[in-house]
């Protein structure tokens, strides 16, 4: 066993693992703060990181295969001495990689669900059924006040106004006038709708 650690440690397989967890810290907390902001599908950052679990042993055989040096990468020369066990060296590395992803995955994913944001919603334009058409920006007006005051809430996700009339100019056809379709339109658990008439 302890001809695997010292191995490990002249093949400096330990500075790659080091350098793979930070970078992918790195990229999980980027794209946790940018999905969103791209209005990405939650699956995509569970993606990314099942990407950079699995890259992870990858990462630790490619660093115990191949040494960076000022002439270019080339493979580890291996050291050969009695009692040396380079199959067994191997497959403990990849256990051990496939473990600590496995571990990581344990915590990591259930977190990445949880980002899952299910406090949101869409708030659709008021139908104006009055006879006077002047009642339309009085309409637009109560949308506005009432994304505004909703944007007020810290944990609650709201839908542009922007968003929501591309959504409806874009899927219009295709929904039926039923709250449902439009939950499923927007991707939302709650919608916001209404008319006003004199």
């Amino acid at each position: 066993m302890t001809g695997f650690f010292e191995e490990v440690k002249r093949r400096k397989v330990y500075r790659v693992a080091v350098a793979y967890v930070i970078a992918a810290g790195g990229i999980i907390q980027l794209a946790s703060a940018a999905f969103p902001a791209w209005e990405l599908p939650n699956w995509s950052l569970r993606l990314v990181i099942v990407l950079l679990l699995i890259g992870f042993p990858i990462a630790l055989i490619l660093a115990w295969a191949f040494d960076v040096t000022s002439q270019g990468i080339k493979t580890t020369p291996a050291i050969v001495t009695a009692g040396s066990h380079r199959r067994r060296n191997v497959i403990m590395l990849v256990a051990t990689g496939v473990i600590i992803s496995a571990a990581a995955g344990f915590f990591l994913l259930p977190r990445a669900a949880a980002r899952k944001i299910d406090k949101s919603i869409a708030v659709l334009p008021f139908e104006n059924l009055s006879d006077d058409k002047e009642n339309a920006y009085f309409a637009d007006g109560i949308q506005d006040d009432v994304l505004t005051n909703l944007s007020k809430i810290g944990d609650l996700k709201v839908i542009s106004r922007t968003a929501a009339r591309r959504k409806i100019c874009a899927r219009s056809a295709k929904l039926s006038a039923s709250p449902p379709s439009w939950k499923e339109a927007f991707a939302v658990p709650a919608i916001a709708f209404g008319s006003m008439c004199n």
